[in-house]
């Protein structure tokens, strides 16, 4: 055991742990927004169920839970523009050059990502600092790259953004994204 405050141990034993990488887009009513989170869990499969936490430092994060239903984006490696766009406050997240639509039922959805669901939020639990959300999907499509989808995945460790890739052994190692993978995503 160690002299080490809990809370640090938290967020050491966390900055380690790999996530895997995802987008939610809302809209109250006024206006779309999107958040990157890395907390995306499965929680059932009948009926399908997810769960992720929403920092309350965001500016998003009474948006979505006002808006009642979500679109997650579950993010590839090609997807890590989206991702960073996501994670900078302040960004505009559906401006020019951004390639979304409206789904039928109103909700703003990115056209590039590949794998995604629409859902309802069908619970919230406030907690010190965040928002776990549950919501039930509804809709979605889950499109993966031919090869190793495995291979594909963006991957949230250390603060830092990286991708699978196959080693010369043939097993998956991690490889950073990018020569500054420091992020503003906390």
């Amino acid at each position: 055991m160690t002299d080490q405050p809990l809370s640090q141990a938290f967020r050491e034993a966390f900055r380690c742990h790999p996530a895997g990488v995802a987008v939610i887009t809302a809209d109250p009513g006024d206006r779309p927004v999107a958040m990157t989170v890395s907390s995306l869990i499965s929680v059932s499969a009948e009926p399908p169920t997810v769960a992720f936490s929403l920092s309350s430092r965001s500016g998003s994060t009474a948006a979505v839970l006002q808006a009642g239903a979500v679109v997650v984006h579950l993010l590839r490696y090609d997807d890590l523009a989206l991702a960073q766009l996501g994670a900078t406050p302040g960004a505009d997240r559906f401006g020019p050059g951004i390639a979304w639509r409206r789904l039928p039922s109103g909700e703003p959805r990115y056209d590039r990502v590949a794998t995604w669901f629409r859902g309802r939020i069908i619970g919230s639990l406030p907690v010190e600092g965040a928002t776990v959300v549950v919501a039930e999907l509804l809709e979605g499509a889950a499109g993966h790259p031919p090869g190793a989808p495995e291979l594909e995945s963006l991957i949230y460790l250390d603060r830092r953004w990286h991708r699978l890739r196959e080693a010369a052994d043939g097993h998956a190692s991690l490889t950073l994204m990018d020569e500054d993978p420091r992020d503003v995503f906390r």
